[in-house]
């Protein structure tokens, strides 16, 4: 029961980060921008966000979608967390990790 749970809170938890980039909320694409993702981007990285949230999810009644699904998000919050050091704002690293562990964590239980 606690691996389903933690699926869903992960899915849920990605599915707010897609939702986010998706709707141009402001506290996401400012720091895009600071860190040079083109806007040309952002309908791409949210439609990624959402496959990756939706996979989690379908997961559940077919572990290999599950599986290919968290690793898809690893590799993606990986890529975040490696922009955000090369755009030198390392007091934004934590976001990107916030959401990588969670994914990580679904992943290994």
């Amino acid at each position: 029961m606690v691996p389903q749970i933690v699926t869903v809170l992960a899915a849920a938890w990605v599915g707010f980060s897609a939702y986010a980039i998706l709707t141009r909320a402001a506290w996401v694409v400012e720091p895009l921008r600071t860190y040079g993702v083109p806007a040309s981007w952002w309908p791409w990285l949210g439609a990624a966000k959402a496959a990756g949230a939706a996979g989690l999810l379908a997961g559940l009644a077919v572990p290999v979608i599950g599986v290919l699904a968290g690793i898809g998000l690893v590799v993606y919050f990986l890529g975040a967390v490696v922009t955000v050091l090369r755009a030198r704002s390392y007091k934004t690293v934590v976001f990107p990790i916030l959401y990588l562990v969670p994914v990580a964590v679904t992943l290994m239980i």
